[in-house]
């Protein structure tokens, strides 16, 4: 079975012959995948009336358990933002019910964010659509295979750990 990436390493290899294309054959289908990727996360936060970024914060205060509350440094640490954005996003999270601040009764200088039953409530909806976006994106490979890509992925993605 032959891909446009086929075709765009045939043509480099008849006009730089002298280079080692492997990377190309890799990273170019990475890259065309990403964009399926996003398009369906899109689609799937869209059909629930988030952005990407505001799943971002709600997953992680879902991911963190009953309460689904976190810090405002933890969920810095988990979205892996600023803490001026995290405050954007807070705030903007807050006017639409999605979360609410709540004073931390192990800091009272301090504060933490919980997840409102609305904001529960979106979150599992797109992650549910997202899943199922992801599955069809997937279903094509035996069950083998995407057990053998997960760990090839894991294995290129360590470095960057």
């Amino acid at each position: 079975m032959r891909d446009e990436v086929d075709d765009l390493v045939e043509a480099w290899g008849r006009e730089r012959g002298d280079l080692d294309l492997a990377p190309v054959e890799v990273f170019s289908r990475i890259s065309r995948l990403a964009r399926h990727l996003d398009l369906a996360r899109r689609d799937a936060f869209t059909a629930h009336g988030i952005e990407s970024w505001e799943f971002d914060v709600l997953a992680a205060l879902r991911r963190a358990g009953s309460p689904y509350e976190l810090s405002p440094g933890r969920l810095l640490r988990e979205t892996l933002v600023t803490s001026g954005t995290m405050t954007n996003r807070v705030d903007r999270l807050t006017a639409r019910g999605l979360v609410e601040r709540l004073p931390d009764p192990k800091d009272r200088r301090g504060v933490l964010v919980r997840l409102t039953v609305d904001g529960k409530a979106t979150v599992d909806g797109a992650f549910e659509a997202l899943l199922a976006a992801e599955a069809d994106l997937l279903a094509d490979l035996p069950d083998k295979q995407r057990t053998q890509l997960a760990g090839l992925l894991r294995s290129l993605l360590a470095p960057f750990s």
